[in-house]
């Protein structure tokens, strides 16, 4: 049986007459790379700030490797790594010398080890040529880097990151994703943080969906993403193709346009579409099933407008 790394059970944070996070119920599994997807605003990095106990909740229960947060907190964050709210280094000591501070101040640093494992985590999120640049000199991209180094200085069984792609450019997107799915299969079990649908969507497994404090969603990726019953059908000979669907027990057009059409097949086998199309003279280029995205997925629980979202 798969063990629950992260478990929260009526989570709820207010300030004041703010509810910022309101009756959460998280399930986070051993080897999940788990995406906590959201709006800026939904509420994400106050859920994650009161798993590290750096935020008291005001109601609800939290569990963190087994063990209850933050009454445990001593115990459970030095087996956590962590990238809160952008990094917060020396801005005059480079970027070696910044980790050498941090790693010196965690509770299980080994001092012989240390220079070895600077060196590592910073090659691992391609900082290992600036390494002596002073922090100051980083630009918003190489900040968010050195801080993702820092929760990659000792190995973690949970890593908890808010955001680490902000401020990359493409090429560094893609390298902290590929780097993640590293880390996970590893043994690493990652819970990242997201308004970036397309991002969750790539690497993760496991995905929950928040917007204003509440969960909206959480389940695999793999489910949230189910088929939705439509195909679309590309072919020259339209028209023809409409004309065979029509007599299709349970197929119905949807929509066409061009040399595309949409149709539900209402569990009618594909295969069989094909074979009936191609056997009435109808050219079929491709029968391709849809599927939703995440930002589908988001707008149709949540209704709001595109505009909230980044694709």
């Amino acid at each position: 049986m798969t063990r629950t790394v992260v478990a929260t059970l009526g989570l709820t944070k207010r300030f004041g007459r703010i509810t910022a996070v309101e009756n959460l119920d998280l399930q986070v599994r051993e080897g999940d790379l788990f995406g906590f997807l959201g709006p800026n605003g939904s509420g994400k990095t106050t859920t994650l700030r009161m798993l590290l106990g750096l935020v008291f909740a005001t109601s609800g229960d939290i569990e963190v490797l087994g063990r209850h947060m933050p009454a445990r907190a001593k115990n459970i964050l030095p087996e956590v790594g962590a990238l809160v709210e952008g990094p917060a280094f020396y801005p005059h000591v480079s970027g070696r010398a910044n980790l050498a501070l941090f790693d010196a101040a965690g509770p299980q640093a080994d001092r012989r080890t240390r220079r070895r494992r600077i060196a590592t985590a910073l090659d691992r999120v391609r900082l290992g040529d600036v390494g002596r640049r002073p922090y100051k000199a980083y630009s918003s991209g190489m900040k968010q880097r050195l801080g993702l180094a820092a929760a990659l200085l000792r190995p973690h069984r949970l890593l908890v990151l808010d955001e680490p792609t902000n401020g990359l450019d493409p090429h560094g997107m893609r390298e902290i994703r590929e780097l993640l799915v590293e880390l996970v299969s590893d043994g690493t079990t990652v819970l990242l943080s997201s308004h970036l649908l397309s991002e969750i969507e790539m690497i993760c497994n496991r995905a929950a969906i928040v917007y204003r404090g509440r969960l909206m969603a959480q389940d695999d990726v793999s489910k949230l993403l189910a088929p939705t019953g439509a195909f679309s059908i590309s072919t020259p000979d339209v028209a023809d193709a409409i004309g065979v669907l029509s007599t299709i027990t349970g197929a119905r057009v949807l929509e066409h346009e061009r040399d595309i059409l949409r149709a539900h097949l209402d569990g009618v086998p594909p295969d069989e579409v094909n074979r009936a199309l191609v056997n009435r003279g109808v050219r079929v280029l491709a029968l391709t099933p849809e599927r939703r995205s995440l930002e589908d997925v988001f707008l149709d629980l949540t209704r709001a407008e595109p505009s909230d979202v980044q694709s």
